[in-house]
């Protein structure tokens, strides 16, 4: 895959702007809210709604890119001047094993859905020339990987870029990204490294130790360079960096309490040594790392959900997790009070299993999930429901439910931009999107 085949298709508003233009005249029925569980007739068709909307964009890579990270960059915290730029590392599932990357993405020149508010818009002559200023633009600089990659995360120690990433042939390999960042940021300097180097790459690190392919990987936040990966058996590998990150030390003694596939694992934002992890066998666990591996578990829901639990979170400023299963459903625990094995609150929207689930960065009672029924979800947990609110709300919907998303196939993972606020990223077999909605 050459970077001449990545793609960036920006939302098309001219239809909308037409529709709008002929609006008094049209015999056309009336538009209507659509809900996922509704069925739709014969010659209805689903029309995105681009005024809930302050930025929507989509892009496309030659094979999906499954997992992927935000980055963080030097551009600067709390961005919301137009254009935006965001920095991404995925990694693709291509169909041919060896034919395998990880990219290293720029997302730039992202413009508003609308009309920008000092925007002119008698001024019909410069249109096509002002869309081509706007149209988003995507630079990637590519890097060979063996086999698909499942899961990648990056961590930024200082100036250095680094990504973990979890192969379907049971190997973890660490990745030093910088390079191919500072490449994505000058396209003669990209084309030249894409052509000449992209495939000679090596990892700094691999660890061979675990005994399956794996999901579940997360860098620690309060100790640089500490990582933890679990895999498809049930082992949970806790990774320690050595001076001055020139490798790494795996304990080859697996945290012993999974009795399946692990499939996410999430460190405590706070505690250095507390983790929380997520598997097949129904169970959400916390672990204390300071323990020996056959005493690490301190807490325990057995039975946190009625199948698999897929996906996990950790609040960034509360003492909450949220949990997503193959039952569709999201559960919220009260950490003070997990040893009751009770959820604090529970919501059923998703009609599939649940794939990914992220906590707002800033927001404690915000979050998003998405699943395989196509959907992504945003929840306020402050809102609650009252006599003067239930007239407005739709009927079956949570009051916490606060946006649906679609338009997306096969979503696998979607994560916020910490320095863009309220920007959501998602990825799909369709491709990527970024967005903003008015609701965040």
């Amino acid at each position: 895959m050459s970077s001449e085949e990545m793609e960036v298709a920006e939302s098309n508003e001219s239809d909308d702007e037409e529709m709008n233009e002929n609006k008094e005249t049209s015999t056309e029925p009336s538009k209507e809210v659509y809900l996922p569980s509704k069925p739709l007739d014969e010659g209805e068709e689903l029309v995105c709604d681009k005024s809930v909307y302050v930025m929507y964009h989509q892009a496309t890579t030659s094979s999906p890119c499954l997992s992927f990270d935000t980055i963080q960059d030097n551009l600067g915290n709390n961005r919301e001047s137009f254009p935006l730029t965001a920095y991404l590392v995925a990694g693709t599932q291509a169909p041919v094993t060896h034919t395998n990357n990880v990219i290293v993405m720029k997302l730039s020149n992202m413009h508003k859905t609308g009309k920008e508010d000092n925007e002119d818009e008698s001024d019909e002559d410069n249109e096509e020339e002002e869309d081509e200023e706007k149209k988003p633009k995507m630079a990637g600089a590519l890097i060979k990987h063996q086999g698909t990659v499942n899961r990648i995360r990056s961590l930024r120690i200082g100036e250095t870029v680094i990504a973990a990433s979890w192969s379907e042939l049971g190997r973890v390999n660490i990745w030093d990204i910088t390079k191919q960042l500072q490449s994505v940021d000058n396209d003669l300097n990209l084309a030249t490294y894409n052509k000449e180097q992209a495939n000679s790459v090596k990892p700094i690190f691999t660890f061979t130790g675990h005994q399956k392919e794996g999901f579940a990987m997360d860098w620690c936040p309060t100790v640089p360079g500490t990582l933890a990966t679990g895999d498809c058996k049930r082992d949970i590998h806790i990774w320690k960096p050595n001076n001055n990150m020139a490798g790494w030390t795996v304990d080859q003694r697996p945290l012993v309490g999974h009795t399946d596939s692990v499939e996410d694992i999430q460190w405590s934002p706070n505690e250095k040594s507390v983790l929380a992890s997520c598997s097949v066998d129904k169970s959400i666990r916390v672990w204390d790392v300071r323990a020996p591996p056959s005493k690490a578990c301190m807490l325990s829901a057995d039975q946190a959900h009625e199948s698999d639990v897929n996906v996990i979170n950790w609040n960034k400023n509360e003492p909450f997790i949220v949990s997503g299963g193959d039952d569709g459903v999201l559960h919220i625990w009260d950490l003070r009070k997990f040893k009751d094995k009770t959820p604090l609150a529970t919501f059923k929207h998703h009609t599939e299993p649940v794939v990914s689930i992220e906590w707002h960065p800033t927001d404690s009672a915000v979050f998003a999930s998405a699943g395989a029924d196509n959907q992504i979800a945003l929840w306020d947990l402050s809102v609650e429901k009252d006599a003067e609110q239930s007239n407005n709300e739709v009927e079956g919907l949570p009051p916490q439910l606060l946006f649906i998303h679609q338009g997306q196939t096969n979503v696998k993972e979607l994560h916020w931009h910490p320095q863009l606020p309220g920007v959501i990223i998602s990825t799909a077999e369709s491709g990527f999107n970024i967005f903003r909605t008015i609701s965040v």
